[in-house]
């Protein structure tokens, strides 16, 4: 068995342009909500609502597409690149296909918007944010396969790139369409949403120049064969990756509704909420891409037949996300008013934030916990118990919680945004445990070592 220094080295390989695309990512949100702030708070909550539409079902399908990267790790380990091409192209279609049903949902949520308690103006400025942003989602999904692809031959090198070329337009772009330059009319909160549309085809368009050029795609680049839809493999790997849809969307839907529900108490409740949450959401990168590269490995010693070195691979990761873990959630609780100023000037968004932002680092730990205990059973494809757990621990337990502590007075007096990050606080750490017990079970049995052709 390969010691655990060599593991970790290649973790933080695999992980180190995962985190800065990941974190490219999330600084676009960022962004967004800070470049949305600057106009007013009620322009930065419209892209907290906007977001909290499109975020669950564009993550729906990612999520199906994500069963192919294991699976693609597992062919590269076994030295079976060849095989690797005609599932880019199935996974593809099943791009397509998702993508045409979110653009119809997407179309549809000024209906949904109508049905919610929302003020006026930050119910005009969601709508458009969100008919805007629907153009980029085809571009969105068809990245995520190449990028899938990429990251399966254990190169993630074009992700972090990729992350740079979409930051390098969104800034741009929202300066553009926000506040109206180079004859463009200023679209507010809802300029977000067209800028983030040209982001996504960028990234795309640049990635698909990447693996056409590169020498690292020669034996599966997708433009070397054309092959049709084969219905029996889109279906077996939807089956595979619909668990794992579920599981985040059953994870990032509670985030959203929990949004959706606090907009009634305002758009400076909605604004602190979205600030905690968007800078949860950059410092959870950090064990999220030790996740994805935890995935990545232990597809690849599964491939080669080596099934103890996968477990020390999970074990290591394990280890990894929790001292990172345990050190953001200081720094978090440390400089908690000051990240808050850098969202939003408004001294009751900012009080409500910074006291969020100290419930955020509580569950920092759990948090890196399930995630790469949920990363390494993908890996295994282990898909389905992700399904139950995120079910149980976000939804039955989280969102339970937290709605009977913000809502009503059951348990303590109405709590507000508290009672929600109290019920996640809880869920997480549901999550964690059960994630962790599953995956402890799955390497001593060897279940889910199976290949998919």
């Amino acid at each position: 068995m390969l010691n655990a220094g060599f593991q970790a080295k290649k973790l933080i390989q695999l992980a180190a342009p995962v985190l800065i695309a990941q974190v490219t990512q999330t600084m676009m949100g960022f962004i967004d909500t800070v470049m949305a702030g600057r106009v007013s708070a009620v322009d930065m909550a419209a892209v907290a609502v906007g977001t909290s539409l499109w975020l669950p079902a564009l993550l729906f399908v990612q999520g199906l597409l994500m069963a192919f990267t294991p699976v693609f790790s597992q062919l590269h380990g076994g030295g079976d690149e060849s095989a690797i091409r005609p599932l880019v192209y199935q996974a593809a279609y099943i791009a397509i296909i998702g993508s045409v049903a979110v653009m119809i949902f997407l179309g549809l949520t000024p209906h949904i918007l109508d049905m919610m308690q929302l003020e006026s103006d930050l119910k005009r400025i969601s709508e458009q944010y969100l008919l805007a942003f629907l153009w980029g989602v085809p571009a969105f999904m068809l990245y995520q396969v190449l990028r899938g692809m990429s990251e399966g031959i254990s190169y993630t090198l074009p992700t972090m790139v990729i992350g740079f070329v979409g930051l390098a337009v969104n800034i741009p772009a929202n300066y553009i369409f926000i506040y109206g330059h180079f004859g463009m009319p200023a679209m507010g909160g809802a300029g977000c949403g067209l800028a983030t549309a040209l982001v996504f085809w960028a990234m795309l368009i640049a990635m698909l120049i990447y693996v056409a050029l590169h020498k690292k795609f020669a034996a599966m680049s997708p433009f070397g064969k054309f092959f049709a839809p084969k219905i029996s493999t889109m279906w077996e790997m939807s089956k595979l990756g619909f668990p794992i849809a579920m599981a985040l969307f059953f994870e990032v839907s509670l985030f959203a509704i929990i949004a959706l529900l606090l907009a009634p108490l305002g758009a400076n409740v909605v604004a602190g909420h979205q600030i905690a949450l968007n800078f949860s959401s950059i410092v959870f990168m950090l064990p999220l891409s030790i996740g994805i590269a935890v995935s990545i490995r232990i597809g690849y010693y599964l491939g080669r037949d080596q099934h103890d070195v996968a477990a020390q691979v999970a074990k290591v990761g394990l280890i990894m996300a929790l001292g990172i873990a345990s050190v953001t959630a200081v720094l978090t609780v440390v400089f908690r008013e000051q990240i808050a100023l850098l969202y939003n000037s408004s001294p009751a968004v900012v009080t409500l934030a910074s006291s969020l932002m100290l419930m955020a680092a509580l569950y920092q730990l759990s948090d890196s916990v399930q995630v790469v205990a949920a990363g390494a059973l993908r890996g295994y494809k282990d898909t389905r118990s992700a399904f139950y757990i995120s079910l149980v621990s976000y939804w039955a337990i989280g969102m339970t919680l937290g709605y009977t502590l913000a809502y009503t007075d059951v348990l303590v007096p109405a709590m507000g945004a508290h009672g929600f990050w109290t019920g996640l606080i809880a869920g997480l750490t549901v999550a964690a445990a059960l994630f962790a017990i599953r995956l402890k079970y799955i390497q001593k049995h060897g279940a889910g070592f199976e290949m998919i052709h």
